[in-house]
């Protein structure tokens, strides 16, 4: 079982946004608007709408759901908010935390809606378009509000919160982050009578006098990186505010120098008075200036009903009474945010996501933490996770958080982690590679997490993307850890990447050239250690069905290095499979067969062809059946006669003994079908059918198929009437029967979809 599983609605609705295009159609719609010119005439807009192709209707719960999981996901835009259409959907709680693409065009469509809740984050338009765009009951009945990080200028060069007064009933509003000034504070306060919650952090308030006003219902302030002018009476007006249960004046804002030479500093202590703030349930603090540790004890004591209190960057969080269950004054139902356990960390990581310097604060310390870590823990991995995301840009973060990921991770530890988790992981850590391509400790951090088996194998993720952007890192660095788990998970992509994706990276220059470099330099020393197995694997599957990096290959010399390997690493079986497997690719490809017809290596392939290693004899005897297909008039070896090669094959091929697991593992039949139709050669013939029937025997479930789908059962049906060799002909019935056993058997069960991009398994002992 995993930890942490997710709920089956979420698993619909990601399934839902994942695949739009398949799930909805675009309709063509016109609309009209009035005449621009003045005319009686109305102009006709071409417009388009998204609609759910089986017209299903999206249930209150599901909706809200959705949009925020398309938000969430970056595919929030204006077609995609033609999917929420009144008449199919219904709002009322709406969470869009990523709005920066909508337009007006988009945001209409929250109109017919009776939304009691809206996040509208990061707005490009302005917050006043936004009200505008809503309908009359939203106006006269929505509670919440928060569009922090938006805009209320957009075009204009005064800062306009007019809108905001139409929200007659609010209750709650969230301007953090924007153009919000003292004097839209002003407008609220008179024009906002219900409002009890108010974030004002990191805007460009700097007199908060106006909240005098509001004393008697404000509940809750938030005023985090908030710089206010005449701080000395800051805290006077707090104290004014005694209805307060919620107070946030952290700080995480480099102070500048000539700030401490500041006349008669108020201090923050002054707040912590036991008789003040009698509500107070909720306190932040973090990164204050001259807080006084007794009085800020005496102040938690004096409020017994405080449930959090915010003490990152202060000593006060090491404190016994807020880290000691021992202590007399320890309370558990008080949450801290600091430095001073795990537990303090956790709650910073999740209450601090938009604050920077908090949050890579807090990661360092949990990659102290997690460091021993032998449980799976998916809460952490989701919070650093999420940190990630919300600050790809910030190297701190990114180098803190890759470095968490590893730890939560590694090993054993990913078994437990739910699928959709760990594709986060891996989406986010390939984010971060690509960021910062030359921090060689970053991208270390990175391959150390995508260097898993459970990873590499069981999640779904862009496989190309990942195996391009760790070549990048190969070619970059050289380092011995790096080039090992550069080659090692390359070796596996490889093989999972379809041949347009894998030929797209092998004819790139730099990667052949980095790759070959490292086969040569291993040889000359006579290194035959995981990463060269692990190079020649990558190498090996980048050339599988690839004529593009088939050609690189040759281009770079690389014929020559892997024909020298095999007098170098003689006797050598893993060695020498692999080279064999390279040289076979090559073989496939037909214009190039001649680069293989000397002497000296079609000798040699004769020698290894009697090999007493099947695998290696095997794909001696491959090449052997490829550079024999096209006939006697291309055979310009003399030292060795074609006939004579094609007797030896033959031989070979009816000795060999059934192995009892998979040998190789192929993505296609297709290259064999040349050599199927070899009539003239019935040795080809064997190989070719020996090969098709092992696999299958060993994974019918598969392979059966793909004979049938690349239309494989027909030529093998057509040699039981054209070929003369009867071995070669029960060979062929044998692989028929067995195709249709698997068809009856399909037909019984559940279709059986097939995963066609296997090539070449890494054998257990190289990983």
């Amino acid at each position: 079982m995993y930890n942490s599983p997710i709920s089956l609605e979420e698993a619909c609705v990601d399934f839902i946004c994942e695949n739009l295009e398949a799930l909805c159609e675009v309709t063509p719609l016109m609309t009209l608007s009035p005449p621009a010119d003045g005319s009686d005439k109305p102009e006709c807009h071409k417009e388009e709408k998204l609609t759910l192709k089986d017209d299903s209707v999206l249930p209150p719960g599901i909706s809200d759901r959705l949009l925020e999981q398309l938000s969430e996901k970056g595919k929030l835009k204006d077609l995609t908010m033609t999917l929420f259409d009144s008449n199919i959907a219904t709002l009322r709680n709406v969470r869009m935390r990523k709005a920066g693409k909508l337009t007006t065009k988009g945001l209409r469509m929250l109109k017919g809606h009776k939304i009691r809740s809206l996040e509208a984050i990061g707005l490009t338009v302005s917050v006043n378009d936004l009200i505008g765009c809503l309908g009359e009951w939203t106006l006269q009945n929505l509670r919440s509000l928060n569009v922090a990080r938006s805009t209320f200028m957009a075009g204009s060069k005064y800062c306009v919160v007019v809108g905001l007064s139409k929200l007659q009933n609010l209750q709650s509003l969230n301007v953090a982050c924007t153009e919000f000034n003292s004097h839209g504070l002003e407008i609220v306060i008179e024009d906002l009578p219900h409002l009890e919650v108010l974030n004002i952090s990191g805007t460009q308030v700097s007199d908060i006098s106006s909240l005098r006003k509001c004393r008697d219902r404000l509940k809750s302030l938030y005023m985090y990186n908030l710089k206010v002018s005449h701080q000395e009476s800051v805290v006077r007006i707090l104290l004014e505010l005694h209805q307060l249960q919620h107070l946030d004046i952290s700080d995480e804002q480099d102070r500048h120098p000539f700030d401490l030479l500041e006349p008669n500093p108020s201090s923050i202590s002054d707040l912590f008075k036991p008789e003040c703030l009698p509500h107070l349930q909720y306190l932040d603090i973090s990164g204050a200036e001259r807080v006084d540790e007794d009085a800020l004890r005496d102040f938690v004591l004096a409020h017994p009903n405080m449930t959090f209190l915010g003490l990152m960057y202060l000593n006060a969080c090491y404190d016994q009474m807020y880290v000691n269950p021992d202590h007399p004054h320890y309370r558990q139902d008080l949450v801290v945010t600091g430095l001073a356990s795990e537990k303090q960390v956790m709650e910073g990581l999740e209450r601090y996501p938009h604050r920077p310097i908090f949050l890579q604060k807090c990661l360092l310390n949990l990659f102290r933490i997690t460091n021993l870590y032998r449980e799976t823990r998916s809460d952490l991995i989701k919070l650093v996770v999420r940190g990630m995301r919300l600050h790809q840009g910030q190297y701190g973060i990114q180098m803190a958080a890759t470095a968490c990921l590893y730890n939560l991770t590694k090993g054993e530890l990913a078994n437990r982690v739910h699928p959709s988790i760990l594709r986060d992981v891996v989406e986010l850590s390939l984010d971060a590679m690509e960021t910062f391509p030359s921090h060689f400790q970053l991208q270390k951090n990175t391959l150390l997490t995508l260097c898993s088996d459970r990873i590499l194998h069981d999640i779904s993720f862009d496989k190309y993307r990942c195996a391009r952007l760790v070549l990048d890192s190969l070619c970059a660095f050289n380092e011995a850890a790096v080039n090992r788990m550069s080659v090692a998970i390359c070796s596996v992509l490889a093989a999972k990447i379809s041949t347009r994706d894998s030929s797209l990276l092998g004819a790139q220059p730099k990667y052949m050239r980095k790759l070959l470099t490292m086969v040569e330099a291993r040889m000359a020393t006579k290194t035959s250690d995981i990463t060269m197995k692990f190079t020649l694997s990558a190498l090996w599957n980048l050339t599988d069905e690839s004529p593009a990096t088939c050609h690189m290959f040759l281009e770079e010399r690389g014929l020559d290095l892997f024909l020298s390997m095999l007098s170098v690493y003689e006797q050598e079986t893993s060695i020498e499979t692999k080279v064999l497997g390279l040289l076979n690719n090559i073989a496939e490809v037909p214009e190039l067969r001649s680069n293989l017809m000397c002497s000296s290596f079609i000798e040699a392939l004769r020698k290894l062809l009697h090999s007493r290693h099947i695998d290696v004899s095997y794909f001696s005897a491959g090449i052997i059946a490829h550079l024999s297909s096209d006939g006697p008039a291309v055979w310009i070896v003399d030292s060795v006669k074609r006939e004579e090669m094609l007797q030896d094959l033959g031989q070979v091929v009816l000795k060999w003994k059934t192995p009892s697991s998979e040998m190789v593992a192929y993505r296609s039949f297709i290259p064999f079908f040349p050599l199927l139709k070899c009539y003239e050669a019935s040795q080809v013939q064997l190989w070719a059918a020996w090969a098709i029937h092992h696999v299958c025997s060993k994974n019918a479930k598969r392979y059966c198929m793909m004979l049938v789908q690349e239309g494989g059962n027909s030529i093998l049906q057509e040699m039981l009437d054209l070929s003369s060799d009867e071995i070669v002909k029960d060979i062929c019935q044998s692989i028929l029967k067995m195709v249709e056993h698997e068809s009856n058997q399909s037909s019984e069960n559940q279709p059986i979809e097939i995963d066609p991009v296997e090539i070449h398994i890494i054998p257990p002992s190289d990983i």
